[in-house]
């Protein structure tokens, strides 16, 4: 009808003057109408490396966007999770540092290293588990809930003949035999190792003899005892003017290595980190967490993924996209073997499936987003000058197709749903999707 004025926009307008009169308390319906009106339906997933930092270097963009995240106390104005396929240190370490390079107080509980959904494989907590990588390894494997742990430095004291590569390790004097060799049950790869040829022969060895190092290599029994690998990126972006070699690398020459020796394809019981589905569902969770702690009434519907790799960051969001919207639609069926494929397991038994999907129902409860858009900065691997191939079934390079074995190249997924130059156009971006405008 013309000349129409909606009621709530004079009223409004009149709480706002009125709150200005001295003495005045606020009037209930107003103030409540405008927190509502602050309280976020959306978070925000951010990469590190090549979108807030380069190596230990901090991007300019970063802190600028960070200003616009937090209120005069520091409290964050949108839940926001952290989620980095880094698997060298605990979450508090990693929380630190980045609270020292952002200037913004980051807790442990906003943090997703790709090891995190470790915490949800309970039935593997109690078993015998050989880990491999860097950092402190023996304590990040305690701090996910294993309780038997086995490192590659505590294997090769072992069994010292099994490490012959550089010359200069070997033993002067032939060991004894350990009395009780330990047995591995359950292989764990966090990242890339420092050295490579050892933990690649001592990983091999393990598969190869089913976890009895002190036994002689006979037929080995396939299918393998379980391994489980953390961050698949081949690439990642440091100081230096090209990506550097990532722990996906390292899995190409175990995966290799293994086939050649064997015939038969290494399997993984589950593959974890970007773009794996049990990482953005684990980063969901810590969304609504923080959420409900600060006693927001919205549900939180739509994430936002910031990264600057679209193998990883871009196809795991949109990969975790299309499972929100299966799920959404109820097509649960679809939905759960296309979970099983990208984690790994068998896509073909029914009580695997539900195994799966009990296992982060149970562990997280169901999503309450309904979108996952892929936000892709130019700060990093990813370069605006590449072209993807269009078609799928074009002979796809190794310069080209980075991800990793087990996912199959969909050109769909590695289109990001908006490409800026840096992070913080990526949150002004997001502010304006949202109509959000905090004060």
């Amino acid at each position: 009808m013309k000349g129409f004025r909606p009621l709530w926009r004079p009223l409004n307008t009149l709480c706002s003057r009125i709150a200005r009169e001295p003495g005045h308390r606020r009037c209930g319906q107003c103030g409540a109408a405008a927190e509502s009106a602050l309280q976020p339906s959306f978070g925000l997933l951010f990469d590190i490396d090549g979108v807030l930092v380069r190596g230990k270097t901090p991007l300019p963009a970063a802190k600028k966007a960070f200003q616009k995240l937090v209120d005069t106390r520091g409290q964050f104005l949108v839940p926001v999770v952290f989620v980095t396929n880094a698997g060298n240190c605990l979450r508090q370490t990693k929380a630190d540092q980045l609270s020292e390079i952002l200037g913004v107080k980051i807790s442990q509980n906003q943090v997703v290293m790709s090891h995190s959904p470790l915490r949800m494989f309970r039935k593997y907590h109690k078993k015998s588990v050989l880990v491999s990588g860097q950092g402190p390894v023996l304590d990040i494997a305690k701090n996910l809930g294993f309780t038997k742990v086995i490192t590659i430095d505590m294997l090769r004291e072992a069994f010292p003949l099994l490490d012959m590569v550089d010359h200069n390790r070997r033993p002067k004097i032939l060991p004894p035999s350990p009395v009780n060799p330990p047995k591995v049950e359950v292989v764990v790869l966090f990242g890339e190792p420092i050295r490579w040829e050892t933990n690649l022969q001592l990983i091999v060895d393990t598969l190869l003899t089913n976890g009895n190092l002190g036994s002689a290599l006979c037929n080995p029994t396939y299918p393998h005892i379980p391994l489980l690998a953390c961050n698949m990126d081949l690439m990642w972006m440091a100081e230096a003017q090209s990506p550097r070699f990532g722990h996906g690398t390292f899995m190409v020459c175990l995966e290799n290595i293994y086939k050649k020796i064997t015939g038969k394809e290494l399997r993984y019981e589950a593959l974890m980190g970007k773009p794996s589905e049990l990482t953005y569902h684990y980063a969901e969770y810590l969304i609504r967490a923080q959420s409900a702690e600060r006693k927001w009434r919205k549900p939180i519907r739509t994430l936002y993924a910031i990264g600057d790799n679209v193998m990883t960051d871009v196809y795991g969001a949109n990969l975790y996209n299309r499972y929100l919207d299966e799920k959404s639609s109820k097509k649960s069926a679809k939905a759960l073997a296309k979970v099983a494929a990208v984690t790994g397991s068998s896509a073909t038994a029914v009580s695997q499936e539900e195994e799966l999907d009990n296992m982060w129902e149970n562990e997280l409860s169901p999503p309450s987003a309904v979108a996952c858009k892929s936000v892709l900065v130019c700060t990093g691997v990813y370069n605006p000058h590449t072209e993807i191939p269009t078609d799928g079934n074009e002979c796809i390079t190794e310069t080209v197709f980075h991800g990793h074995r087990d996912f199959g190249f969909e050109p769909a997924l590695v289109e990001p749903d908006h490409i800026v130059e840096d992070v913080d156009a990526a949150v002004q971006l997001i502010f304006k999707q949202e109509n959000y405008a905090p004060q």
